[in-house]
């Protein structure tokens, strides 16, 4: 996950947190709203998100001086993160998918839909960890605003795409969300595989060129 401009940072964060991986989360809360009420949804669960993700490009630097983490360390243990975020995808384990049926719904649709949302969408731990690497990148505030616009275009595809396909979402069987949910599975830990053998090298560690 080798993140050098404003296109790269688009492509990281739509590999890890677009469209393919947030449509998982808003079609299994289609099962219980109506179409409008998935698009509000969408819209307000996006702008917290957008807000959460730029605040985090903006104090990269301050939350990893805050807990004395390393540049590598982090990008270790966000390898690590997607690599096993993708595995259970792959088996189709769906790892901060909200709340299990059995648990008691609030009396508020929108608020307990944002809460269902909390870890697979608004602070995503894949979402989170590629914000800190992305701005980790360079140490200036124009290539923090350049991974905070990136991440926003993409918290902003994610609303169209949910607006816009609401109505097919309810109608969705959820085999064919289960076949979308593996191939994402195998695209996330390629790069989180990719994300782990950077933070080596930064340590050190030098593997041998791939062909």
């Amino acid at each position: 996950m080798f993140v050098f401009n404003l296109s790269s940072a688009f492509i990281a964060f739509f590999a890890v947190v677009g469209p393919p991986k947030v449509m998982l989360s808003f079609a299994r809360l289609a099962t219980t709203r109506t179409a409008g009420e998935l698009r509000r949804l969408a819209a307000w669960s996006s702008l917290v998100s957008a807000v959460i993700g730029v605040i985090l490009a903006y104090s990269a630097d301050f939350v990893t001086s805050l807990f004395h983490i390393s540049d590598q360390s982090l990008q270790l243990a966000g390898g690590l993160i997607f690599f096993v975020y993708a595995v259970a995808l792959v088996f189709g384990v769906h790892l901060g998918a909200g709340t299990d049926e059995g648990d008691e719904h609030l009396s508020n649709p929108m608020i307990d839909g944002i809460r269902e949302l909390l870890l697979p969408y608004l602070a995503s731990p894949l979402a989170v960890s590629a914000v800190l690497v992305g701005s980790l990148a360079k140490d200036d505030w124009g290539w923090r605003t350049t991974v905070a616009g990136a991440y926003v275009a993409v918290v902003a595809i994610n609303f169209v795409c949910v607006a816009a396909l609401a109505p097919l979402m309810l109608r969705t069987h959820r085999t064919s969300l289960e076949v979308v949910a593996r191939l994402l599975g195998l695209l996330l830990a390629a790069v989180g595989v990719e994300l782990f053998l950077n933070g080596l090298d930064g340590l050190g560690v030098h593997m041998a060129d791939g062909h």
